[in-house]
């Protein structure tokens, strides 16, 4: 098998186009994570490194997972691709209850470029009140757990400004980083970023539990493999519905009469649910030290581990994989394109008895999807029970978001160079 990939990755740069895309999506890549490793203007570098070096934490290392370290170290990067990614949800939620943007939702190209505008001025109004709460954290001396040594050279308005219009300028470069790869690279920018965030430090990761305990290394690596394979099982896992064309007459000719499928995956939502859910329970623990000690006492007693925590963040995702699934696949239109073709699921009418067909399947689906989610939400917290190992709990690497993330990413990234290899006549990655 690695013979076989070793060989269709040399076809893979034997084609010209291809292999300057791929040549060109990893400069983009580096160029992010060089910007990521790049301190801010007025941030005292060596006492953020100490204070990083020394805090942990379940949300800290969440994190630091996300931002692949960039976050609260306050680099030109660090808010990453957070900011679009946020704005690029709210924007498809926006389009489902704004009936202006779901009338440029429907004219094509000239209305997703509108789409895609307003996606950009949100990003920016999020980098802006990301980029103001960070850097008011870390002046306050409240950004790192434990640490209360200043991380600002200057505190003063100026250079807190200066701060945070670098950070936010990063932000809006990291989205035309995104777009670039989208473009002229090898497609799925904003999520082969993400993924390059995370995988940067998960090597760290592993490296610390080995040399805590080698012992819980090997198991988490043994458990990493078979969490990644049941992943991958579940994110390929569809539903397809067939469909049958009826055969229309043309003029002289005849068309259609053909047939395909719907696939609708198990996992529908994809990581978008996750997101949502930890950005939420992100916000209270951010906004804890303007609550005084009490509410800041409550907020991470509550709010960051515990009962309470665990059965909030797993309700959340379950919510948030109905809404964003009722949002994306709308049984109505896609019942009625069918009809409008001539295309018809056997055995059942098309128009409204296929429209209740399809949200019967999908409600089906969507259940054991949420589910999945939510328990790969939860395995961390598993994973602490389990091993009882106080290096573990602090480094656990394989939390459900990076997994998704990492899995997710690698399998849509692998399909489109699998896509592009065989229009060339190449053996692909998968077979």
């Amino acid at each position: 098998m690695l013979t076989d990939l070793t060989r269709t990755l040399a076809g893979a740069f034997r084609v010209p186009e291809l292999r300057k895309k791929l040549l060109f999506t990893l400069g983009l890549i580096v160029l992010f994570r060089l910007g990521q490793l790049m301190p801010a203007p007025g941030v005292d570098v060596m006492t953020v490194r100490e204070c990083v070096g020394a805090a942990r934490g379940g949300l800290f290392d969440m994190v630091q997972m996300l931002s692949g370290g960039a976050m609260l170290q306050l680099s030109v990067f660090a808010l990453g691709v957070m900011p679009y990614i946020t704005a690029s949800i709210v924007m498809q939620l926006f389009a489902v209850l704004v009936p202006r943007l779901d009338t440029l939702r429907k004219e094509g190209q000239r209305g997703q470029a509108k789409i895609t505008q307003y996606t950009r001025y949100l990003t920016v109004g999020l980098a802006v009140l990301n980029a103001g709460t960070v850097v008011a954290l870390a002046r306050a001396r409240q950004l790192l757990p434990g640490c209360t040594r200043p991380l600002l050279r200057d505190e003063g308005l100026l250079a807190v400004i200066v701060i945070v219009l670098t950070m936010v300028a990063g932000a809006c470069v990291v989205m035309w980083l995104g777009e670039l790869i989208t473009d002229r690279g090898i497609g799925n920018g904003m999520s082969l970023l993400m993924f390059s965030q995370v995988v940067a430090v998960f090597p760290a990761y592993m490296a610390k539990i080995f040399v805590m305990s080698p012992l819980s290394f090997a198991v988490l690596v043994a458990a990493g493999l078979c969490l990644v394979a049941a992943v991958v099982f579940v994110e390929q896992a569809q539903r397809r519905i067939p469909v049958q064309y009826a055969k229309r007459m043309v003029g002289r000719r005849m068309y259609g009469g053909g047939s395909t499928y719907i696939p609708l995956k198990v996992n529908q939502a994809g990581i978008v649910p996750v997101i949502f859910a930890s950005s939420l329970l992100y916000l209270p623990t951010l906004a804890a030290p303007l609550l005084g000690q009490a509410g800041q006492a409550w907020v991470e007693r509550n709010l960051t581990t515990g009962p309470f925590y665990m059965s909030v963040y797993v309700l959340l995702i379950v919510g948030f994989a109905y809404f964003y699934v009722s949002i994306t696949f709308n049984p109505v239109e896609v019942a009625d394109n069918m009809r409008r073709y001539g295309g018809f699921v056997p055995g059942i009418r098309p128009g409204g008895p296929t429209a209740r067909y399809l949200a019967y399947v999908l409600g089906r689906l969507t259940a054991p999807g949420a589910v999945y989610l939510g328990a790969l939400a939860l395995l961390p917290l598993v994973a602490f029970a389990v091993l009882k190992d106080p290096g573990t709990r602090q480094n656990f690497p394989f939390g459900g978001t990076s997994v998704l993330i990492m899995v997710g990413v690698g399998l849509d990234t692998v399909k489109q160079i699998e896509a592009q290899l065989q229009q060339r006549n190449y053996e692909g990655f998968l077979r």
